[in-house]
This record gives C-alpha cells, structure tokens and sequence, in this order.
C-alpha cells in the first residue's frame, strides 16, 4: 500500500493542466523500482496559471488580469501526444464554449483573427506554426474588434523566435484513410425488378421482361448485362495515403530574432483509374518572420507567409455520377478479346483505329454519349486546382517612455493575396455501342466525337481576392501606488477587401478605446468600446458607439481564502455590453430606393418601344445597425493544486435585425416594401470546463471534461399565420417545421373504387394510395396542407461535450478525445441526392427494400415505390427525422518518448514516435445515416504512424 502521507504530496503536487490555458510546463518525478518519490515542481503552478500570458489580438494580458471570458490553448502543449496538425481539428472537443471548429456558443461562424489581421483563413495553418490560440467569447471580450466581432472571436497567434534559445524541430507522419461508410444501392437485377414494381404502383406497364431481368441477375456476361457500381473495389481503393512533413528553426541574438517553418501536406485519391490525372492534392507552405531593434525605442517586425496548393483530377468525380447513373445502363470498358474480328473483318479496322485502355474499348450508349463517367476518367483530360496565398506584415513598435512614463505606441500594416485558378486539358473521345450475337460483339457504332488530345493547358482565373488592412494603436500604462494600476489603450482599424467580379469591395473601419483599472491586484474594471462605421447603412446612421464593461474579483487575493488549502486561485467575474454589428446586413443600398426595367412596356405605331420600370424595394433613411445585447457572469478557479474548474452563465440577444417585413404591408405593397430592423433572437446558456492533473502512483494522469448548453429563442419576428400553433416566436431558431405522419395508408382507408374515404382528411400533395404517407390534420380542416406543419425537432444540439484523458508512465502515454453531441435530429431529405427520397427515374438505393407492399404492409418502413414524382411521401415530415444524438472517439494517440540518455547519445533534445487514430469509434442511434454522405467524398477513418524530433 502506498504511504498516505506520500500519496497526499504526490496529489497536492501533481501539475495543473488547464483546458482554457494548456500550459505544459510539468513537474519531475524522481522514480525507483517499486517506490513512489516526491514530486518536485519547477514551478509554482498556481502562479504560473494566473500570470500565463493571453495574446487578445490586439493586446496581451496575464490570465489573472483578464475581465472578459476567454479561454486560450497552446498547441506545444499538446502536439506531442496529440499531433493534430489542422487547427480546425485540433479546436474541436478541446476548448470550453465552442461549439464545432470555430461556432462561439452557437452564436454563427466567429471572426478569425491571425497576428492581429481579421479575415484570414485559419484552414492555412498547420498547429506547428501556432504559438497560441484564443477564444474571445463575451461581448467585453471583443469589443476591440467592433462590428466583426459580433458572433465572437478567434484569435491565432503564431510562433516568433526568442533570443534564449534556439530551437530546430522535424515532424513527420504518414498514414491513410478509408471510408467509413459507402452508399450500397441496388445492383441492376433488383433495380429492374423493384422499377417494374413501382410502374404496376402507377397504373404502368413494366419496363422490363422476367427474361431481362434473369439475363442480368446471372452475372454470366457483365459486359452484354452490366451491373455497374462505382463505389466497387473494380474503381475505388480501399484507402488512401497521406504525408505530412514539418520542419522548423527559431533563434536569434538580443537585437534581432528569427523563425522559419516549412511544410509539406500531401494525399492521395481514392480512385483507381488513370492516377496520373487522379494525383490528389499537395500543398507547400512557408512561414517565415523577423523581429529587430531599430534603436532604443523602436522596434520593428516582418512576417512573410506563402502557401501553394495543388489538386489534380480527372474530369469525373466517381462519388457523384455513382449517386445518379443506373447499375444497368451500358458497360463502361468492352475487351477487345470479345469483339468478333475474324467473323467480322470490318471490325477490325476500326478497333485497330481506336484507343484501348488496358486492352479494352470506352463503351457508351446513344442515350448516353454525353455522359460517360469512365471514359470522362480515362480520356478526358484533367483539371488542376492551383492555389497560391501570400501575406505580409509589417509592425512598428514605439517605446515612448521618454514622452510619458507607460506610454507606447504601434502600427500594423498587413497585405494579403489570394489567387485561385484552373489548368485543364480537355480531350475528346470515341465510345462504342456494342451489338452482341450471345456473348460475342458482332458491331460496334462509334459515337461521340473523334479521339483527340488537347495540346494546350486552358487557364482560368477561378478566384481573385486582395486585402489590406492597417490598424495602429496608442497605449498608457500607469501605477499610483503600490494598489491602483491604469492601463488604457486607443485603436484604429481600417480594412479594405476586394474580391473579383465583385463591385463593392468588403471595408470594415473602427475606433476602439479601453480603460482598465487594477485595484490591488484583486478588483479589475475593464471598459472596453468600439465606435465603428459602415458604408451599408445610410448617410446619418452609419457610425454607432458599442460599449462593454467587465468586473472581476480576484478572490483568492483576500485572505480569508488565502488562509483555505485547497483554493489556490478563485476569480469570479460579470461582464455587460452592447456590439453594433452589419455583419448580418449582406448587401450594400439596402437603405435606397431600387429601380429596374422589367422588360414589360409599350409601343408607339413607328415601332418604337419603351421599357416599363418598376420599384424593386422601398427606401429607409432611417435602418440602423444590428445590435449583440450580452450578459456573462461566471467564475474560474484551481482547486487542491490540480483541479481546474471553469463555469460562464451567458445571455446574448441579436437585437433589430434587418429584415422586410411583409406583414406590416398590405400585398400589393411588396414592390415598395423596405427593409428596416425588427427581427430579435436570443441565445442563452452555460458552459462548464474542467481538468484534473495528478499522479496516480507513478503514472501521471490529465483527465478532463467540457459541456455546453446552448437555447435559442425568437424573441420578436415579422410573421402572420392563419394558425397560432405554426407562429415562429418564442420557439428556438433551429425548429424543423414538417408534417407530423401517422403510418402509411392502408387498403381500408380507401372505397373499392380507390378513392380515400370520405371521413379521412384530403391530401393537398396529389392523389394517395395504399403504401402512402398519412398526416396529421392539426387544424381539422379536412384537408392535409403547409398549414399542418409543426414544430417536429431542432437541428443543432442544444448540448455538447467533450471528455479528454491522457495517462503517461516511463515516456510512453496514451491520450483519448472523445466528443458528442445531444438534443438534435437529423432529417433524411432531398439535400442527400435522392438516396432517400427514391421516386420518378431516381437511382434505387438500399433502403427501398423495406418499401411497402400489401404483403408487407405490418413491416414495410418505407413508402410504396413510384415511378411518377410523389409529393405526397417526400415532404419535410417527421417520418424523415432521426435523432442524431451521438458520441464519437475523435482521436486516439499512443506516444513514446525515448529515454533522455539515449537522445542525448546522439545529440538531440527529443525523439518521440507515435501511431494515431482520428474518427475512430461512433455510438450513436442513427449511426448509419449519420456516417454516410451521398454524391462526395466520404467521411473518412484516419490512421498514421509519425516521428517528432527536436535538435
């Protein structure tokens, strides 16, 4: 048994680390065979977490100091034993309060913020080259950034180098992917024959004879009676490679530092069929930055970012013609061998003539000669996705200490540069329509234009997009005596973005100004405000003023809590505040009067004519912004030296949307209607974060855990219907508004004639039978209409989690993500390229094996087959909704480090190897119709082995 009094050090010693701050700086253990030692910490960890500095874009500030809710990750705390490389990956389960990769509290996609530059894609970055990311959740949080930062803020940091150590890093990992789920539809025998069925549904003949069918169940010639799939080993991989390569250097003297990363990020296809024009995707990138010392007081720096990316494939996609071309429609490939030559002399000029892939013919229909998804592969050139991005920035730092005591200055000046195009060569072809004497090809009839490579690379610009932006600062810093501390700081920021084809280019343009007071080191005021403007809204309205105010109370500083062991740090904090946002306001001039010519009018006798001209929208001098009203209070704390704990209880209403708002008007008004702000949204909630870091005899163990329940609510909404029960206010923003089913139709509820009885409601989607959908009546009118759609679910979830653990011993470690979500439905609709809703000329999937029958009509989960369009059966009801609650093992990674004796043998710092796992393990109800994603790519499985090196 392990000593108490050795157990109790060893807990109360154990090292913090945080879910909101992921620091990595860990005790030691000394270790002997079959003894626990004490724990000897480097540092005071409770210091350590209140005193870590957070990067808030435009400033840093200690974590004790900051007012706001914020939570921040370093990704070098991580990476070793979690070496995700995509920051959206790597954001997703781990951070309190976010909702997906980059949804703050479910509020919409957050502003991404990079070095200080808003707007920039965070899908450019690998976690190597981050230092530190941020999350600003609360309205006093992002302030600073104005009218971007309505739905919240995500601000990356990256690495820059330090004069105190030099720093040479390699990563490399390989693994593959494969599908997790594939779309299974019916081969042509059964497709010919459940056709034929839904046809007699219809009234029809069939399409097809038993002896067609038979001919195409045998399997006895494949290319006279094809059963063609796609998805088949015959044209997929079962996986996929991928490689990723990182390298980085750092260093740097007193006066001047420096940091290079470069990159290499490489995958596979899953196609097998002419790899050359199928290579996958490559990407190169290059991080590079300097930091200087002009003189004395200023100081300067340089950032330059490059990043090339190439996607090479041929001119079909597999994923989408297998969600749409029939099993039985022609033989893609026909071999020569079956082609009668000798009986047939003619013939072989014309196969001598043509082009063979792998000793085979392109084969094709006449129906079907313009879309040849094989041939498209094979023959038809490719088209290459190049992507080249490039920044720069340049920052200028001002000590002005010899003006004022405290006083600094900044400017930052950023260019950013994004170019997409196409390098495509389009070939043409020749296919054959075969005609078959039993298993012999007697004829071939050519169709399609001649075979022809293309000799020129066709280049098109795809996308064009230039961005500039500036923002310079003022800031003060004062002491007055040993307990109140100012810290105040001024904010311009300009931003222009001009995308082509666009004529409006994207400003954004503010002033912002904070006012922080520090009582003692316990009491924090922070005022936080923006005064931003906008060219969207009309002259007079245009600039608005958007103040915040935070309060924190360090209360762990008073010393009737210093005196309590096991409260090491307890802050609680409260923050109000208001954000004048256009971020929801899509478009320029909705404030003017819009005129155009319809192309109605009249004529003169000369024949002459005059255009007629109508007004478009109504005018509003008067529309203003949209307005985030926020509420946060919340504490965080670290208990017994190794428990971190973190609660926010929010409220954030989207106040004065713009909208038109048609039921203020009569309807011959709708041309004048303007738009004008009315709509008002609410989303509240709590967010709960924890992490436990200790020993637990000589395996070191972090386990942790966050939560978040998010409710929406439609406070006030432009809305008029005849049913009170279909009225939008007070119901959540994520309602699925559908028909409730009751069952399918039986053969009782219609006459012998097949009419539906008179006692049962009408239908308004068009005539009903047996094996049909049946719905509520919800206002008993007699008659099945949209005035019978209801409130039938949500579709985001209201609560999300997410658990964390890692347990390391002697060098090897193991860590597991798990993430899951609650309180959602997912709803099997058009959207999924007919899969589900299976009528008319649709491709048979799987599913309507449980159609109904009379014979199945106790067991049938599926609607009577149709040849016809079915409105009725495919309507937004609740007989297409799931329940998509789940719970996932995002990630998995064994690591071991080697021995400190062996690295230091050949001159290393640190060697670790690892195998990984992401989208590992899914439990979930519906876990099938989650996973399966129709008409592209899969949702994949991910394995890989990789080598991290430090020098």
């Amino acid at each position: 048994m392990i000593n108490s009094i050795l157990l109790k050090k060893a807990f109360l010693l154990g090292c913090i680390y945080t879910v909101c701050l992921a620091t990595n700086t860990y005790g030691q253990a000394n270790e002997n065979e079959g003894e626990v030692q004490e724990v000897v910490l480097e540092q005071n960890r409770t210091s350590l977490i209140a005193n870590d500095t957070i990067n808030l874009g435009f400033t840093e500030e200690s974590k004790k100091e900051v007012v706001g809710s914020v939570s921040a990750i370093r990704p070098d705390s991580y990476l070793e034993y979690d070496n995700t490389q995509w920051v959206r990956d790597a954001l997703y389960g781990r951070i309190t309060g976010l909702y997906g990769s980059d949804n703050i509290r479910g509020l919409g996609n957050a502003l991404i913020v990079v070095d200080g530059i808003p707007g920039r894609p965070i899908d450019l970055l690998n976690s190597e080259e981050i230092e530190q990311i941020t999350i600003l959740k609360d309205a006093n949080a992002v302030a600073q950034y104005g009218a971007m930062g309505k739905n919240g803020v995500i601000v990356v940091t990256t690495k820059r180098g330090s004069s105190k150590f030099r720093r040479a890093n390699v990563i490399v990992n390989y693994g593959v992917r494969e599908p997790i789920s594939l779309p299974k539809y019916l081969g042509s025998a059964d497709y010919m024959q459940y056709y034929n069925e839904a046809r007699l549904n219809d009234g029809l003949d069939s399409a097809f004879s038993q002896q067609q069918i038979s001919d195409f169940r045998s399997g006895d010639n494949p290319y006279r009676y094809p059963d063609v799939d796609f998805y088949s080993s015959e044209y997929l991989r079962p996986r996929a490679n991928y490689t990723n390569i990182l390298t980085e250097f750092s260093g740097g003297s007193e006066n001047t530092q420096y940091y290079v990363n470069l990159g290499y990020n490489g995958s596979g296809s899953l196609a097998k069929l002419n790899p050359g024009a199928n290579s996958g995707t490559n990407r190169f990138n290059v991080r590079g930055n300097i930091d200087f010392k002009v003189n004395d007081f200023i100081s300067s720096s340089l950032d330059v970012v490059s990043v090339i990316s190439t996607n090479k494939t041929a001119k079909s996609n597999l994923f989408q013609q297998g969600a749409s071309r029939k099993p039985n429609t022609f033989a893609p490939l026909l071999p020569v061998s079956m082609i009668d030559t000798v009986g047939n002399p003619e013939l072989k000029g014309q196969v001598d003539a043509a082009n063979t892939y792998s000793g085979s013919l392109l084969g094709g229909s006449q129906a079907f000669q313009d879309n040849t998804p094989i041939g498209d592969i094979l023959a038809g050139g490719y088209d290459e996705y190049i992507s080249r991005v490039t920044q720069v920035n340049n920052a200028i730092d001002f000590d002005l200490n010899s003006i004022a005591e405290g006083l600094s200055a900044k400017t930052y000046v950023s260019f950013d540069f994004y170019n997409i195009y196409s390098l495509s060569v389009n070939n043409t072809y020749s296919i054959y329509e075969p005609t078959w004497s039993n298993d012999t090809i007697v004829g071939l009839n050519r169709l399609g234009d001649q075979d022809r490579k293309d000799q020129t690379e066709n280049v098109s610009t795809q996308d064009f997009v230039t961005r500039y932006g500036f923002y310079g600062m003022l800031n003060y810093e004062k002491q007055i005596g040993e307990k109140h501390g100012f810290n105040a700081s001024l904010i311009g920021f300009a931003n222009n973005t001009y995308v082509r084809e666009e004529a409006q280019s994207q400003k954004n343009a503010h002033v912002a100004f904070r006012l922080n007071y520090d009582y003692d080191n316990k009491l924090l005021v922070d005022f936080n405000s923006a005064y931003v403007f906008s060219g969207r809204l009309p002259e007079g309205n245009r600039s608005k003023f958007s103040p915040t105010l935070g309060l924190a109370y360090v209360l762990s500083e008073e010393n009737f809590v210093k005196n309590v062991d096991w409260v090491n740090y307890l802050k609680l904090r409260a923050s109000a505040g208001i954000i004048n946002s256009d971020v929801g306001i899509q478009d320029y001039y909705l404030y003017q009067e819009i005129y155009a010519q319809n192309g109605n009018g009249y004529g003169w006798a000369d024949g002459f004519n005059n255009n007629g001209t109508r007004i478009l929208q109504g005018q509003n001098n008067r529309l203003g912004y949209e307005q985030r009203k926020d509420l946060n209070i919340g504490f965080e704390g670290i208990f017994f030296n190794s428990l971190w704990l973190e609660m926010n209880v929010f409220q954030t209403d989207i106040d004065n949307q713009v909208t038109r708002r048609n039921n203020q008007f009569p309807a011959y008004y709708e041309d004048f209607m303007p738009y004008s702000n009315y709509n008002k949204d609410r989303y509240k909630g709590v967010e709960l974060g924890m992490n436990y870091s200790g020993y637990l005899g000589q395996v070191k163990a972090d386990v942790g855990a966050r939560m978040m329940y998010t409710n929406t609510e439609r406070l006030k909404v432009d809305e008029k219907y005849n049913d009170q029960y279909q009225n939008r206010e007070g119901l959540p923003l994520d309602v699925i508004w559908g028909l409730e089913d009751q069952g399918f139709y039986g053969t009782d509820d219609f006459t012998d004639e097949g009419a539906l009885k008179e006692n049962l409601p009408a239908p308004a989607y068009g005539d009903v039978q047996p094996g049909d959908i049946r719905y509520s009546d919800q206002n008993n009118d007699g008659v099945v209409n949209d005035q019978d759609e209801v409130n039938i679910g949500r579709w985001q979830a209201p609560w999300t989690y997410a658990t964390n653990l890692r347990f390391e011993y002697k060098g090897l470690s193991l860590f597991v993500l798990g993430v899951g979500e609650t309180g959602n439905d997912l709803l099997l609709d058009d959207d999924s390229n007919d899969y589900y809703w299976v009528d008319g000329n649709d491709k048979y999937s799987d599913v309507v094996r449980n159609r109904w029958t009379p014979e199945t009509a106790a067991t049938a989960t599926y609607p009577r087959l149709s040849s016809q369009q079915n409105d009725n059966n495919f309507r937004t009801s609740t007989f297409w909704l799931y329940n998509n609650s789940f719970f996932r093992i995002q990630r998995a990674q064994l690591t071991y480090a080697l021995p400190v004796n062996w690295v230091d043998n050949i001159n290393m710092e640190h060697i670790s190897v690892y195998v990984a796992g992401s989208n590992l393990l899914e439990f979930a109800e519906n876990k099938q119709e989650r996973q399966l994603q129709i008409g592209s790519d899969p949702m994949y499985r991910y394995f890989s082995v990789g080598l991290r090196a430090q020098f």
